[in-house]
């Protein structure tokens, strides 16, 4: 009898560990993924017809069969598939300037470092952070906060373009795994990381601080596939790469690739029971960039003589973000993403550290 009663008590506490287990695994999850140097321009207006004309855009037929449209709206969607059909119609938008939506950097330098500390940080750092140079990131992010709190050890990851961001997330202090660059994955591969890490260099080398985003992308997946971590950043780069050589149509197909990519993304995590209606997709730049071609305005440049670059956007998808779509007459600021991530989470959180206020998703 004892040992009856002794084996349905082992069975209760399975039960109730299980349980448990899939509530702890039913908590949010976030994924941060952000877009070097994309302006809000052009996630909102459509294709820009003075750019197309200018001498950034070599294949000008090209372009305007593949992204013009006989609106603005109808063009955006073109290059935005993904934004303007499920992010409009299940989430929120910000940033379209023409419509009083607003979201600006609240760093004075406008350029990536800065801009990528305002948004892990939730605080600019101008003071200290001034260059893109490989110095390792002093200030705490909410990537390390949250890896640094036991229901969340382990369970954070990055994955990067730009080869900086291994010293922007302060990996050695940190402990969060970073892939960026052209780093390999590491430990116990799978078959496509092991095509990946051959892959990557046989591909063209266009620049050697920023590999191509297909295999960013291709990484973080793979990783999140197997180890299905709670908060995921994914910073894809070529847009703001394309942007500074003046091929503005390169930039006009990375942005809508990019969108493609994210858009595979979140039918992965929609079609994952770990990952299925309970996880935030937090869609961002770290600067904007010039309106044109005039000088302190070109569409090539950005940064602190340049106008139009602390303008940023925002977009937000999510099992509990209402169903507001694109917004209107209402001012954001980089630093509140950061806490934002944070209030998700439900991480304890130095009110010293990020002190902005998060959205309300609601």
């Amino acid at each position: 009898m004892m040992k009856i009663r002794t084996r349905i008590l082992l069975v209760a506490v399975l039960f109730m560990w299980v349980g448990a287990t899939a509530q702890m695994d039913k908590t949010a999850n976030v994924f941060l993924i952000t877009l070097d140097g994309v302006r809000w321009q052009d996630v909102y207006q459509g294709l820009d017809t003075a750019l197309v004309q200018s001498n950034y855009t070599e294949d000008k037929d090209l372009l305007n069969k593949m992204f013009s449209g006989s609106s603005p709206e109808e063009s955006r969607e073109k290059i935005m598939p993904f934004f303007w059909n499920t992010i409009a119609k299940d989430g929120q938008l910000y940033g379209n300037r023409t419509k009083g939506s607003k979201v600006d950097l609240t760093n004075k330098m406008l350029f990536s470092y800065p801009g990528y500390n305002e948004i892990l940080t939730g605080k600019a750092d101008d003071a200290h952070i001034d260059s893109n140079d490989k110095n390792y990131n002093k200030n705490v992010t909410v990537l390390e906060l949250a890896n640094k709190q036991e229901k969340y050890t382990g369970k954070v990851a990055a994955f990067a373009s730009w080869d900086v961001f291994p010293f922007i997330i302060n990996d050695k202090r940190s402990g969060v795994p970073v892939n960026a660059g052209y780093m390999n994955a590491k430990g116990a591969l799978s078959e496509r990381e092991q095509f990946l890490n051959e892959m990557q260099r046989q591909a063209p080398v266009i620049w050697e601080s920023v590999r191509l985003d297909v295999f960013t992308h291709h990484f973080a997946k793979e990783y999140v596939k197997k180890n299905h971590p709670k908060l995921v950043y994914i910073a894809y780069g070529e847009t703001d790469d394309f942007a500074h050589g003046g091929l503005f149509d390169l930039y006009m197909k990375a942005l809508h690739n990019t969108d493609a990519l994210i858009a595979d993304l979140w039918q992965y995590v929609q079609q994952d029971d770990f990952y299925k209606d309970n996880t935030y997709f937090i869609i961002t730049t770290d600067h904007g960039r010039g309106e044109g071609v005039r000088e302190h305005a070109k569409w090539t440049d950005h940064g602190k003589e340049v106008q139009g670059a602390e303008h940023t956007w925002l977009a937000i998808l999510g099992p509990k973000v209402k169903q507001v779509g694109e917004t209107d007459n209402v001012q954001l600021f980089t630093n509140q993403i950061a806490p934002t991530i944070s209030e998700l989470l439900h991480l304890e959180r130095d009110t010293k550290m990020i002190t902005a206020k998060p959205l309300f998703l609601e």
